[in-house]
C-alpha cells in the first residue's frame, strides 16, 4: 500500500485546520480508514444505496455537547478506497500521495458540513480544497476537469 499514508493524512488535516476552516482542531478527533474497493463498496451500499466502490466517503458524527473542558469533539469518520485512489491517480497522471491528500481534504470538509451537490456550495468547497492543497504544494486537482469526487 502506501507506507507514508498516516503522515499524508495528518499533513492534509493540519493544512486544512491552518486555514481556519475547522473548529478548534486541538479539541476535535476523527478517524480515517484506508480500505479496499470491496470494503468501501459495502459502506457505499449500506449508507448511500449505491452498490459500487467510490473513492471517499465521509460520515459526520452527531454533534454532541459536553460540559467537560478537555473533552474532544468527534468530527466523524472518513473512508478512502486505496484501489480506487491508485487507479484514479494513474488515470489522471497524479502522484498517489497528492490524490490521497486531496481525498482527505475533501472528506474532512464534508465532516465540517461543506457540500458539493449544489452550485454555489460546490464552488466554495472546491475553492477551499484548492487553497488547502496549494499550501501543501499540490497542483489544483480540478484544473484539468478530471477530479472524480
Amino acid at each position: 500500500m502506501l507506507p507514508e499514508a498516516e503522515d499524508i493524512v495528518r499533513r492534509a488535516i493540519a493544512s486544512a485546520t491552518a486555514l481556519k476552516v475547522a473548529i478548534n482542531h486541538r479539541q476535535a478527533e476523527l478517524a480515517v480508514l484506508l480500505c479496499n474497493d470491496e470494503t468501501i463498496a459495502g459502506l457505499n451500499a449500506r449508507w448511500r444505496g449505491q452498490d459500487k466502490p467510490t473513492n471517499v466517503l465521509s460520515f459526520p458524527a452527531s454533534r454532541l455537547r459536553s460540559d467537560l473542558p478537555d473533552e474532544k469533539t468527534p468530527l466523524g469518520d472518513i473512508a478512502i478506497a486505496y484501489e480506487t485512489l491508485a487507479r484514479e491517480a494513474a488515470e489522471q497522471g497524479k502522484l498517489v500521495s497528492d490524490h490521497l491528500s486531496h481525498l482527505v481534504v475533501h472528506g474532512f470538509l464534508h465532516l465540517l458540513g461543506y457540500d458539493h451537490h449544489r452550485g454555489s456550495e460546490a464552488e466554495r468547497m472546491e475553492r477551499l480544497e484548492r487553497d488547502i492543497l496549494a499550501r501543501m504544494g499540490i497542483a489544483d486537482p480540478y484544473a484539468a476537469g478530471d477530479a472524480h469526487i
